[in-house]
This record gives C-alpha cells, structure tokens and sequence, in this order.
C-alpha cells in the first residue's frame, strides 16, 4: 500500500526538542509563538520611534575554530534571537527562551566576557514578557 506525501509528513511530523511549535508571521519564521509575539512588540516599538531599529537572529563568535593534535575544531557561535539598538547607542541582545538551558548558560558567560552589549533573557508568563 502507497502512501501520499502529505500522509509521510503527517506520519513523520516531530516535536521540537522543547516542545516549541515554529510560526510564520510578516514573511518571518520563528523558533516559538513567544519569539513571534516579542518581534510584532520590538516593530510596534520601532513604529514609536521607542528604538532605533532591532536585527532578527544576530551570529556571535564566542570562540575561533582552531587546530590541536592534528584535530580540527570548529568555532563556537552564540545566534541569539534579537539585537536591540536603542536611541541612547546602547546594544541589547535578547534571547526569548523559556527557562535557561545549560548550553546557554556556558555561552551566556563566554558572550558577556566577549561583548559589552547588554544580553536580556525574557519569558511569555501570564500575559507579558518578564526577564528570567
């Protein structure tokens, strides 16, 4: 017995590894319903004139790839979800997430030992975003 293709995605379908669902929204794709809801908030803020303009999943090098003992490593990177420029030249990189992860937390100390940017870790809980 043959099987459609939208029955294979349907069979095939796997949940995230935190149980995120992905969302498109305004021609964007994002990790969580929580990191789409912060974007439409930092556009309503840029719409005010509030901040200067934000940047979607900004690349951080935490550390170069280099060689020892003949083995080749590959260089660590910190992709958070937002950088925030505000009017005030402050640089503020937040991540949406909803608890703090033990790979975050490594990268979160390599990253403020690297970059003097604010790093902001933020929750949707009971109707608002709050700072973990």
């Amino acid at each position: 017995m043959r099987m459609s293709a939208k029955q294979f995605r349907r069979m095939n379908k796997t949940k995230s590894k935190y149980g995120n669902r992905k969302v498109e929204y305004d021609g964007e794709v994002f990790d969580s319903q929580a990191e789409a809801r912060y974007y439409q908030e930092l556009k309503l803020r840029e719409r005010a004139e509030e901040i200067l303009f934000f940047r979607l999943q900004p690349r951080y090098r935490l550390q170069d790839g280099f060689e020892k003992n003949g083995k080749r490593h590959r260089p660590i990177d910190y992709i958070a979800d937002f950088e925030i420029h505000h009017k005030n030249g402050e640089i503020e990189v937040v991540d949406v997430k909803g608890f703090k992860t033990e790979v975050f937390k490594i990268k979160q100390k390599m990253f403020e030992r690297k970059y003097p940017h604010k790093l902001t870790l933020i929750q949707w809980k009971r109707g608002q975003f709050v700072e973990v």
